[in-house]
């Protein structure tokens, strides 16, 4: 990890974030990698995290935090996975727990990229060489439905409509109490942790995010969420439901420590996922069953209700 820290000077102040380090010769990085940082929290403005659209003012102190880029060889590595639907523009698999979406220091092998450039001839390279084909992701113990472009017209079109908000996530979300409502929505920015890097939080800093959620099923204690989301910020369903009071059972780093109901990890499936196929434009939609741990939780929750 390179620092780098930099004060604005008056003839710098009234330009976006990103468009003034971009024009610094010390930086040395392009303008989307810069988008990406600041989007990671990696960028710092007087102690604190901002949008790129943030106009820097005389004085600010911004400090640039530039991780070190290691070199991966990304090797095919044949893993099994659950194909819902696949033709040669796009696949769309049923993630199960625990497995990574793409290589990362400490995950450099084992993940959905390494399996899928097993699976599939090619996978687009628009994101990068660590992540081809991926267009959103899934945290690691988020199970459910999720897509991957097989080449950059795929890609392309996936991705924009994920940003116009014309595709369709939805999620199931066993959550701790009982809301108070059937149905609602939470629009809350979220950004990074000011203090914790690897949390994200409801902040007046962050990018705009709204999930909608209703009950399916009350258990008392805990409660059946669907959740659509109507944008996809990093770990948004649990960021918003927890800032709510009802966070995810099971979630390690935004629920309690008890109540994870025999789980290994956070009670989230992506059941639902809607798009346009980007190459005949045909609405798509897809419904990824749930996994045995969740079913049986659920059916155990029903059972002592009764």
């Amino acid at each position: 990890m390179t620092d780098q820290t930099l004060t604005v000077e008056p003839d710098g102040a009234g330009v976006r974030l990103d468009a003034y380090l971009a024009g610094r010769p010390g930086i040395g990085l392009t303008r989307s990698r810069l988008q990406k940082l600041i989007e990671g929290g990696e960028v710092l403005v007087n102690g604190r995290p901002v949008r790129a659209s943030y106009k820097v003012a005389n004085g600010d102190a911004i400090l640039v935090r530039i991780p070190d880029l290691e070199p991966v060889e990304l090797q095919p590595e044949e893993l099994p996975l659950e194909v819902l639907f696949e033709d040669a523009d796009v696949i769309v698999i049923n993630k199960p727990r625990g497995l990574v979406v793409h290589p990362a220091a400490g995950h450099r092998s084992g993940t959905l990229v390494n399996a899928l450039l097993h699976h599939c001839v090619d996978l687009s390279g628009i994101n990068d060489k660590i992540r081809p084909g991926i267009v959103h992701r899934l945290d690691k113990d988020t199970t459910g439905a999720m897509m991957a472009a097989k080449n950059d017209l795929a890609h392309l079109s996936l991705a924009a409509q994920i940003k116009e908000r014309s595709a369709r996530r939805e999620y199931l979300a066993l959550v701790r109490g009982n809301p108070p409502v059937d149905s609602g929505a939470v629009d809350a920015p979220i950004g990074r942790h000011p203090t914790e890097r690897k949390r994200m939080a409801v902040s007046e800093a962050g990018r705009p995010a709204v999930t909608h959620f209703r009950v399916l099923e009350r258990f008392g204690e805990y409660t059946l969420l669907r959740c659509r989301l109507e944008t996809g910020r990093t770990h948004q369903v649990r960021v918003h439901l927890s800032s709510i009071g009802f966070p995810v059972a099971g979630d390690p780093v935004y629920g309690p420590r008890q109540g994870t109901c025999g789980l290994g990890g956070q009670a989230l499936h992506a059941v639902s996922l809607g798009f346009y196929h980007p190459r005949s434009g045909e609405w798509m939609e897809f419904e990824a069953p749930l996994p045995d741990d969740f079913q049986r939780v659920l059916e155990r929750l029903r059972q002592e209700a009764k």
